[in-house]
């Protein structure tokens, strides 16, 4: 089996290199990367059975929209975008499975990305208009040690802004509050800087999640502004032992 990896950042960068740890032939179309089967030109995508398109959010369609010049109907294509409503409004003529990797570090590029990445995470899929070959996209999911995940692409979008979108927004804005007390900063330790982390994130990604998922984030957030009202009463002993019970099982 042939696999392409269109974008070498991250998560292509990863998948590129965990791929080929387990041997499959896989190539990588890269506009800045060089090396050993890393090409420029989708045409050397033509006889890929699979392709991975990883590339920033907004390009993707860009990409998507290209790649129909170069493959042929029967190439399974899947992309890694955190957002997945957006990508699934076209039909397209290849066999296009829409998907995302629950995997990522504050760090980006290829230089970053790293074969073991997705070891444990969760993959999710978001089939739709009748695509085929899903089996083929899991098995390759389980082979680079991630847990395929099937819903539809609503319910992604509305989740992935309550564990990953909006938890990026409220540590960037964490962290901007506190930098207004000199006192807080100078006293900042490991619980700070791990709550914070996500104020690290890749701005071009971080931006495109905030523009194109907006009102669910804000929708979150208003969650979360409830959770909180609820938590902080005179039974916060009780509320927060409760949720040190249930995280302790999902971690």
């Amino acid at each position: 089996m042939k696999i392409g990896v269109v974008g070498l950042g991250l998560i292509g960068g990863s998948i590129f290199k965990g791929l080929k740890e387990l041997g499959y032939y896989v190539i990588g179309i890269s506009q800045s990367q060089s090396g050993e089967e890393i090409y420029r030109s989708y045409d050397e995508l033509r006889d890929c059975e699979v392709v991975f398109v990883c590339t920033a959010m907004n390009r993707t369609l860009g990409v998507l929209d290209e790649l129909e010049k170069y493959i042929s109907n029967n190439t399974l294509v899947t992309d890694v975008c955190s957002l997945k409503e957006f990508v699934s409004k076209k039909a397209r003529p290849y066999n296009f499975i829409p998907s995302h990797p629950m995997a990522g570090t504050e760090h980006q590029g290829f230089e970053n990305s790293f074969p073991t990445l997705f070891k444990g995470a969760k993959w999710a899929i978001t089939p739709f208009m009748g695509d085929k070959n899903i089996q083929k996209l899991t098995e390759l999911i389980k082979a680079l040690g991630a847990e395929p995940v099937i819903t539809n692409a609503k319910s992604h979008d509305e989740a992935v802004a309550m564990i990953s979108h909006m938890p990026m927004v409220i540590s960037q804005a964490l962290f901007a509050a506190a930098t207004e007390d000199p006192l807080a900063m100078k006293l900042a330790a490991s619980g700070f800087r791990d709550m914070t982390r996500l104020a690290m994130s890749n701005t071009e990604m971080a931006q495109d999640m905030v523009l194109m998922n907006s009102k669910n984030i804000e929708h979150a957030i208003l969650k979360l502004y409830k959770a909180i009202g609820n938590l902080v009463t005179p039974d916060y002993q009780k509320n927060i032992q409760k949720i040190k019970e249930k995280r302790s099982k999902m971690f």
